[in-house]
C-alpha cells in the first residue's frame, strides 16, 4: 500500500490548529505583522491612484508569499519530520481563531461590566466601524458580526487553503487577506489602488465562506442554536449583504443564534445601511459569548475536515 504523501502536511495542520487553540497568535514579532510592514513600505514606493499599480503591488506580494511557501515545500520534500514542523509553524502563524475569540471575550467582559468607554476602545481590534456613538446593543451587534465574518477569514479559510495547497496555500492566502485588510477598503486613497486586493480576497474566500456557513448549520446546537434556522437564514438572507462572502457567514450565525443582524454602520465619514439578516431579536452583551462558542466549534470542525482531507490524498 503506497505511503500517503500528505500525512506530514495533515499532521502539521493538526498541530498548528492545536497550537492556535492553546496559545493564540505569537505574542511578539508576528510574521504577519512583518509582512504588513513590507507591504506598507512597497506601497509607499509604488502607490498610484490606478488599478494597474494596485494589481502589481498585490501580485508581487502574494506571489512572493506563495513562492516562499513553495520553496519551503520543496526543501522539506521527502523529509516528513521537517515538513510536519514547517506546516505546523506556518499554520499556527496564519490562524487567528483563538485571538478572535479572546478579543470578542474581552468586549463581552467590558459590556457586562457596563464599561462603555472601555468597550468602545476595544472595538477597533474587531471591526472598522466608528465606535464613538455606539451603545451597548450596537457594540454587541458589531462584535457578533465581526466574529461571524472573521471565523471564515481568520480561521476557516487558512485551513481550507492549507488543505488544498499546503505551505504555498497557507502563506498565499494570508498574504491576500492581509492586503485586503490594508488596502482593500473603500476610501479615496484605495478605491482604485486596492481594487485588485479586494477582488482577490473575494475569490480566495468564496469557498471558505460557504463552508463556514455550512459548518455553522452543522454545529449550531453546540452553541444552543438552531440548525434549521441557520440554514433557512443563510439561504434567504446571505446574498443580500454587500459582501459576496461575509453575508453568508453572518446570516447563518444570525439564524443559528436567533438574532437579527445588519443595520446602519458608520465608517468615519462613510455610512452604510446594511440589510437585515435574520428574524430574531437584536444582539445583547450576553450573545457575544454564544457567538464565540459557535465560532470555535466551526473552525475546529474545519480543522478536522482539513486534516482528514489532506491525509486522504495519496502519493
Amino acid at each position: 500500500m503506497p505511503l500517503r504523501r500528505d500525512v506530514p502536511t495533515a499532521a502539521g495542520l493538526a498541530l498548528g490548529a492545536a497550537a492556535d487553540l492553546l496559545l493564540a497568535d505569537p505574542a511578539r514579532r508576528h510574521p504577519v505583522a512583518g509582512f504588513g510592514s513590507l507591504a506598507a513600505a512597497l506601497e509607499r514606493r509604488v502607490w498610484r491612484d490606478a488599478r494597474p499599480a494596485g494589481a502589481a503591488h498585490a501580485l508581487v506580494l502574494v506571489a512572493g508569499a506563495a513562492g516562499l511557501g513553495a520553496a519551503a515545500d520543496r526543501a522539506t520534500a521527502g523529509r516528513p519530520v521537517l515538513r510536519t514542523a514547517a506546516v505546523a509553524a506556518t499554520t499556527w502563524t496564519v490562524l487567528g481563531g483563538t485571538s478572535l475569540g479572546r478579543a470578542a471575550a474581552a468586549m463581552a467582559g467590558a459590556l457586562e461590566a457596563g464599561d462603555l468607554p472601555g468597550a468602545r476602545a476595544l472595538l477597533p481590534a474587531l471591526a472598522g466601524r466608528d465606535p464613538a456613538s455606539l451603545d451597548t446593543g450596537e457594540l454587541a451587534r458589531a462584535t457578533v458580526e465581526s466574529v461571524a465574518e472573521n471565523t471564515s477569514d481568520a480561521a476557516v479559510a487558512p485551513l481550507v487553503w492549507g488543505a488544498l495547497a499546503g505551505l504555498p496555500g497557507l502563506l498565499g492566502y494570508r498574504a491576500v487577506n492581509t492586503l485586503d485588510a490594508m488596502v482593500g477598503h473603500r476610501s479615496p486613497r484605495y478605491a482604485r489602488f486596492g481594487w485588485a486586493a479586494a477582488r482577490a480576497d473575494d475569490v480566495a474566500n468564496w469557498l471558505p465562506a460557504r463552508l463556514t456557513a455550512a459548518l455553522t448549520v452543522a454545529v449550531a446546537p453546540l452553541a444552543g442554536g438552531s440548525p434549521r434556522e441557520a440554514l433557512r437564514t443563510w439561504w434567504r438572507d446571505g446574498a443580500a449583504h454587500p459582501s459576496p462572502n461575509a453575508g453568508r457567514c453572518e446570516a447563518a450565525a444570525a439564524g443559528a443564534l436567533g438574532l437579527r443582524l445588519g443595520g446602519r454602520n458608520v465608517y468615519g465619514s462613510r455610512v452604510e445601511d446594511r440589510p437585515v439578516l435574520g428574524d430574531g431579536r437584536a444582539p445583547e452583551s450576553s450573545d457575544v459569548g454564544r457567538a464565540v462558542r459557535l465560532s470555535r466549534a466551526v473552525w475546529l470542525a474545519a480543522a478536522a475536515l482539513a486534516v482528514a482531507s489532506r491525509a486522504a490524498r495519496r502519493g
